[in-house]
């Protein structure tokens, strides 16, 4: 279990950060927006829509933020070459992270082990070119579900589980986090996505187990920052 005592800095909590905009009316002009925002603020990654990967790659080629993508968003519902399909052709346009939405409706009826084969399939198509991120949407399943997918999730080899699309009924828990990461222990990583809206909330998941924070509002969390610097420890 992760200590809630421990401190962070801001510069780390920043490093943390998938700056995010996947509205589907989003312009390019917002795009690029975004990924000079999480230039600035050295941000972990931004996370855009397929058909916005080439454009990311291009603005942010000189540097070290990281370019995210989505498979099967926001409901899951592909089929399992679908998302294979989307996951591969974003990583030739330059992502290096895909956050792919697990199916939901079998998670509700049970089927765990498609769940974990779906998932399989993905880890072998990416073969060590992305790392992958698998949204539970944890306000959708009850607890016993969420235990099962995120076991689910580490079987087939994901690297991250995530709490939420942010398009759902509601976003990230701290409570969801502390399972999560209760569940797949110290060496998968956990985002907490959907809804955290201010940087004492980003600052409670991080010390709930989240090791990433998906955020549309990133720049805006900062005023709530201390003005002591990056180095300073929260």
């Amino acid at each position: 279990m992760p200590d809630e005592s421990a401190s962070i800095s801001v510069a780390d909590l920043l490093a943390m950060i998938d700056h995010t905009n996947l509205k589907p009316e989003a312009s390019a002009a917002e795009m690029r927006r975004l990924c000079d925002e999480a230039r600035t603020h050295r941000f972990a990654a931004v996370c855009v829509n397929p058909c916005r990967v080439d454009l990311a790659a291009e603005v942010l080629g000189d540097c070290d933020v990281r370019v995210a993508s989505v498979a099967g968003f926001p409901l899951g519902a592909s089929t399992t070459g679908v998302k294979i399909a989307e996951a591969v052709q974003a990583i030739e346009h330059g992502a290096s992270e895909i956050d792919v939405v697990q199916n939901i409706g079998w998670a509700r009826e049970g089927r765990f082990d498609d769940i974990r084969d779906e998932l399989i399939r993905l880890v072998d198509a990416i073969d060590g070119r992305a790392c992958l991120k698998v949204i539970i949407e944890c306000c959708l399943l009850d607890d016993a579900q969420k235990r099962a997918c995120c076991r689910a999730a580490a079987e087939a080899g994901a690297d991250f589980v995530k709490t939420s699309t942010g398009f759902a009924a509601s976003g990230a828990t701290v409570e969801d986090v502390r399972l999560m990461r209760e569940v797949v222990g110290p060496d998968l990583g956990v985002k907490a996505a959907g809804g955290i809206g201010s940087f004492e909330m980003a600052v409670a998941m991080v010390r709930g187990g989240a090791t990433r924070i998906g955020a549309s509002r990133s720049v805006e969390l900062l005023s709530g920052a201390p003005h002591d610097g990056p180095g300073h420890r929260l």
